[in-house]
Order: C-alpha cells, then sequence, then structure tokens
C-alpha cells in the first residue's frame, strides 16, 4: 500500500496525538475522544450498571483528560493510562452514590465553569457503542452476575475478558505482578461460573 495512503487509514499513533496536543493542536485531542469514547463509556457502563450514570462518568473522565494530558509522560500507553482513570473515577463515584443514596447528579449537559475545558457531550450511542449492551438477555444475566462478585473480580474480569487487556497491562493498572493477574482471574472467573450456574437452568439453554 501507498505508504501516505496506509498512514490515512491507520491514522496517527495515540503518541503523536499526544505530542501534537502538548504543542497546543486540541484537534488532537478530539481525535483521542473519538478513538476511545466507546471503550470509556463501555467500561464506566459495566462498571456502574446504570446508562445514565455511565455517561456522566465517562464525560467526566474526558474533562479529567483534557485536563491532565499535558502532564502525562507516555510512562504507560495512553490507552493503560485512560484505563487508570476510568476506573478511578468509577470507584469514586460509586463510593459516593453509597453515601449520598443518589440524591444529586450533575447536569448532562450545559456550561462547566472551567472555561477552557471541552464541553460536554453525550457519548454516542449509534453503531459501535455499547450503549445497548443490556438489551440481551444474555447480556443482562452477565451482567448481573458481575454486580454479585466483588469489586477486585469484577475489575479484572471486564479488564481482561471484556476489555481485552493483556495481563502486563492489568497488572500496571492494579500494581500486582503477572502471575498475580493470573491467579486473580482464575479465582474470579470460577466465582461467575458459580454465580451463573445457580442461575441457568437447563432449559434455558439451547
Amino acid at each position: 500500500m501507498i505508504p501516505w495512503l496506509f498512514a490515512m487509514v491507520i491514522g496517527p499513533s495515540d503518541d503523536e496525538l499526544v505530542r501534537r496536543f502538548k504543542e497546543g493542536d486540541r484537534q488532537a485531542y478530539a481525535e483521542i475522544v473519538r478513538r476511545y469514547q466507546h471503550r470509556v463509556y463501555g467500561l464506566c457502563l459495566r462498571w456502574m450498571a446504570d446508562e445514565h450514570i455511565a455517561e456522566e462518568v465517562a464525560q467526566d473522565v474526558f474533562v479529567a483528560l483534557f485536563k491532565a494530558l499535558a502532564r502525562f509522560r507516555g510512562d504507560a500507553k495512553l490507552s493503560t493510562w485512560i484505563y487508570r482513570v476510568v476506573i478511578n473515577h468509577c470507584k469514586n463515584r460509586r463510593l459516593y452514590h453509597k453515601r449520598r443514596h443518589r440524591d444529586r447528579h450533575d447536569p448532562l449537559e450545559g456550561t462547566r465553569d472551567d472555561e477552557d475545558g471541552p464541553g460536554r457531550q453525550l457519548a454516542s450511542s449509534g453503531p459501535g457503542s455499547d450503549a445497548g449492551l443490556h438489551r440481551s438477555e444474555a447480556e443482562v444475566l452477565v451482567r448481573e452476575a458481575l454486580e454479585q462478585l466483588d469489586e477486585q473480580q469484577r475489575h479484572i474480569i471486564v479488564l481482561r475478558d471484556i476489555e481485552d487487556l493483556s495481563y502486563e497491562e492489568i497488572g500496571e493498572l492494579m500494581g500486582v505482578p503477572r502471575g498475580t493477574v493470573k491467579s486473580r482471574l482464575h479465582r474470579a472467573r470460577a466465582h461467575l461460573a458459580r454465580v451463573l450456574s445457580r442461575r441457568i437452568h437447563k432449559e434455558d439453554v439451547i
């Protein structure tokens, strides 16, 4: 393939987009949002189990990324860094709702106090997004079963079996060695299988 055509097809690398952003190219950030919005929203949805809250958290994540990207040193892959921000925001939001009983939410749209930040935009619900994840009965079953696992087990299954991160990437996110990731994943899968076995009957299996 002609080199320039190949570059057009694959687009700029994450490193290139980060470099351009640091040099003042805000369109580079828009490309990062387009590249990761579905994965970010999907992870938020699986973690929060609520579409509206997942939308809010996803938008907060991208605002946080916009503010912090200039300080990104590249010690990890951009995708790993983004996942870390997503996980931290989801953990904080779950804790917030436990404490406040969901009695207050930020608006989905509207102006923000920080004029330099990007405007709030709802994550796309079109083709390729995870907005319809819960509609399948099988997917609902798995999502509800995941909710019965503890946070660490749910976390590791989502990252490995749904988001398809490597053991090394998960280990970096969780701060544990590769071997620990594998053993925790094995236990989490076994627990999930037990939960699902209690909910699935022979007559439900085609």
